[in-house]
């Protein structure tokens, strides 16, 4: 059986800026009508980044067979190369020689709160990069472009691969039928607090409730750990406490390779949200979302340290 995983979703820029105060200090609840506010930035980077291309860089440390699936311009050939370097399956990766590759204008402040901005460039053209017949154990449906992110979800349902969908970034472009639409067509929901809270505004309906027709819910929470909703039960998984936090760009992306990895091995379901666990405490603790670089005996260090669990990585 294929072990392939097919990461959908975006592959853009970040650009990485870092503000040396707090936010709450200076947008006003009391006129936010009017907000007229401006940062002093004086640290700024550029990384590769995206939804699909952070999954697949963490995917590939856990020694999994990604496969990204997305669309990159012009200024994207060297993200291509670079994934071909490390060993990570480019074929899936389409460049648009006339466009912009998608770019991320993120600011973070010292409470690790972000600010950011999207340019989508060439990911606009996400749907036109057919999947189909693309052999797979699992799938990931990723925030990218709308039509991207339904035509990914409609062919893998079709062909029978079992997907997460990952609400994200893309929170803004779903209303409540397109929710509805998408937990139809995949097989696990994935969100962190606060998207959650929005997926519950929108569609009227529990997380508890959504688990029930499908195989998992896994609500992210941060520096509080996860939640599971599997077979009718809510079950609290204990975040992994790190000593550093670095910027948490990516941390997400990261725990969705940690949950996939597991599920692909034939992993519990307790199990492979622990491992999402410890992939972003391991992201947060560096800057930019593909810089960390543990090993496999690292991460399988810490998946027994924190949650008594033995499993081979990398392997």
């Amino acid at each position: 059986m294929s072990k392939r995983i097919l990461v959908c979703g975006s592959l853009a820029f970040d650009s990485i800026a870092v503000f040396e105060g707090h936010f709450k200090d200076h947008i006003l609840p009391d006129n936010v009508q009017a907000l007229s506010v401006s940062f002093f930035v004086p640290a700024l980077r550029k990384e590769y980044g995206g939804c699909a291309g952070n999954i697949a860089y963490n995917l590939h440390l856990l020694g999994a067979q990604a496969v990204p699936v997305g669309v990159v311009g012009a200024d994207g050939i060297e993200y291509v190369e670079r994934f071909k370097q490390l060993g990570i399956d480019t074929s899936m990766m389409q460049v648009r020689e006339d466009l912009f590759s998608a770019q991320c204008f993120i600011t973070t402040d010292l409470d690790s709160n972000q600010i950011a901005s999207f340019h989508p460039g060439a990911m606009l053209h996400s749907a036109a990069n057919d999947l189909s017949g693309q052999q797979a154990a699992w799938a990931i449906v990723a925030p990218d472009s709308k039509d991207g992110m339904f035509a990914h979800a409609e062919r893998l349902h079709a062909q029978g691969t079992p997907f997460i969908f990952d609400l994200g970034q893309a929170m803004p472009l779903f209303e409540g039928e397109d929710l509805a639409r998408m937990l139809a067509l995949c097989s696990v929901l994935t969100a962190n607090e606060y998207e959650a809270e929005v997926i519950v505004q929108r569609t009227g309906r529990s997380m508890a409730d959504i688990a029930k027709n499908l195989q998992a819910v896994v609500v992210t929470k941060g520096a509080k750990g996860a939640t599971l909703y599997v077979n009718g039960e809510t079950v609290e998984i204990a975040p992994v406490p790190v000593s550093k936090v670095a910027d948490p760009t990516g941390c997400g992306d990261a725990h969705r390779a940690g949950l996939l990895h597991g599920l692909t091995e034939g992993w519990g379901w307790y199990e492979s949200a622990c491992l999402g666990n410890v992939m972003g405490s391991l992201k947060i603790s560096s800057k930019g979302p593909q810089n960390h670089q543990p090993t496999a005996a690292q991460i399988q260090q810490l998946l027994q340290q924190h949650y008594d669990i033995e499993k081979t990585i990398g392997a």
